[in-house]
This record gives structure tokens, C-alpha cells and sequence, in this order.
């Protein structure tokens, strides 16, 4: 495991979030029915005028029904993808030190500074020691 990986793992945190909500967009979109009144009146006399209700689905959805099922199955796909590296990075945390999974937690995942990471962790570490503790770890991973 390397540092771009775990950089992806927020990436890929965010990405499974916003991927959710294209997906939810598009299935509100599909289910989008548009309402709206017209005026008209008979044919024959008398001319009566009169109010009608026409609804209906959004034009895209019904010219081509497959694209909307099309563009949610890529969205999936790209959240299953996403997923992966979320759980694969997951799984390797699990295998390391704990200190050094507060040290990853804290800096990558929270996005603090070495010197914030230094005083979550305590015990006199520095900022230095901290980012060197990481660095030596990840030279042996």
C-alpha cells in the first residue's frame, strides 16, 4: 500500500457519495411527471371554451427510455469501483500498527496537518517524529 492509495481512499469516500446523488437525481428524473393546463373548446357550435389537464414525462425520458437505465447502470459501476478501494484500503488498515492507523486517520483521513496529528497522538510526539514515523513506515509497507 502506498500514500497515493490512501489519498485515493478519500477520493473514493467522496466519489461513492456524489455518485449517490447523481443516481438519486436520475431516478426522480425518471419518475418527473410535468403538468400543465391548456385552453381549447369544442369543434362544433356552441364554441364553449374550455380548461383541459395535460400531463405527462419528461420529453428525454420517453424519446429514449434506455438512456436514463443506461447512465444509472455506468453510475453504479463507478461506485462499485470506488467501493473497492474504500474496502481495500479498510482491510489493509486492519493489518497495521495502531498507532500508525491513528497516524493515517488522523492525517489523511481528517485531512489535519502533522502537527494537529502530533497532538491527537499524544505522548510528546512532534510534528516531525510524527510525519518521520509515517514516512520510515510506509518506506517498509
Amino acid at each position: 500500500m502506498n500514500k497515493g492509495v490512501l489519498e485515493q481512499y478519500i477520493d473514493a469516500c467522496e466519489l461513492i457519495k456524489e455518485t449517490e446523488a447523481d443516481i438519486r437525481r436520475v431516478k426522480k428524473q425518471r419518475k418527473t411527471i410535468i403538468q400543465d393546463s391548456v385552453k381549447g373548446s369544442m369543434h362544433d357550435f356552441p364554441y364553449a371554451a374550455q380548461n383541459f389537464k395535460v400531463q405527462g414525462m419528461v420529453y428525454a425520458a420517453v424519446r429514449e427510455p434506455g438512456a436514463l437505465a443506461a447512465y444509472e447502470q455506468l453510475l453504479e459501476e463507478r461506485k462499485a469501483r470506488a467501493e473497492e478501494i474504500k474496502i481495500q484500503v479498510e482491510a489493509w488498515l486492519n493489518t497495521i500498527p495502531q498507532r500508525m492507523q491513528r497516524i493515517i486517520r488522523f492525517r489523511f483521513f481528517e485531512n489535519l496537518s502533522w502537527g494537529e496529528t502530533a497532538s491527537r497522538i499524544g505522548r510528546k510526539a512532534t510534528a516531525d517524529s510524527i510525519r518521520m514515523e509515517f514516512t520510515n513506515f510506509m518506506k517498509v509497507a
